[in-house]
């Protein structure tokens, strides 16, 4: 399995914890990055992901999320088929930033996007998986028991 992991489950240790749904998130989220360590899984690094985190605000948050990307065994470049697929992307409802990730995957060949945008799991439409942190865990799960 390939996974990109967008910013938003890349942050999420940094929400608020006592909501069961985040907690589980950030729970999930540290199986998938043992899992990305011990080679079970392989991560994507993109530019978007840098572009996103260098707007963090909040330096812990960028040291954090930056620590994570630099797991990711693989990068795909910005190139002008990754802006063109974002361009469609946005016409079908993803904003912008949202729609450079999805290329971005897409063109590293990825199978499975994690994400904890309901949004973008709703309005995207293409080749990836499109999951949850804490549902790629259980799909992971029962393919490899």
């Amino acid at each position: 399995m390939i996974v990109y992991l967008d910013n938003s489950a890349l942050n999420r240790p940094f929400d608020d914890q006592k909501q069961a749904r985040i907690w589980l998130e950030t729970l999930a989220l540290s199986v998938i990055l043992q899992l990305i360590e011990t080679g079970a899984v392989e991560a994507v690094r993109s530019p978007a992901q840098d572009l996103e985190n260098s707007e963090n605000p909040f330096a812990l948050r960028q040291q954090w999320v930056d620590k994570c990307l630099r797991l990711a065994r693989r990068a795909v470049a910005l190139d002008a088929t990754v802006k063109t697929r974002a361009l469609d992307c946005e016409r079908q409802g993803l904003k912008p930033l949202d729609a450079l990730h999805v290329a971005s995957a897409e063109r590293a060949g990825v199978t499975h996007f994690l994400t904890c945008d309901d949004r973008l799991q709703r309005r995207y439409s293409g080749t990836m998986i499109v999951l949850n942190p804490v549902d790629f865990v259980l799909l992971w799960s029962e393919e490899n028991p």
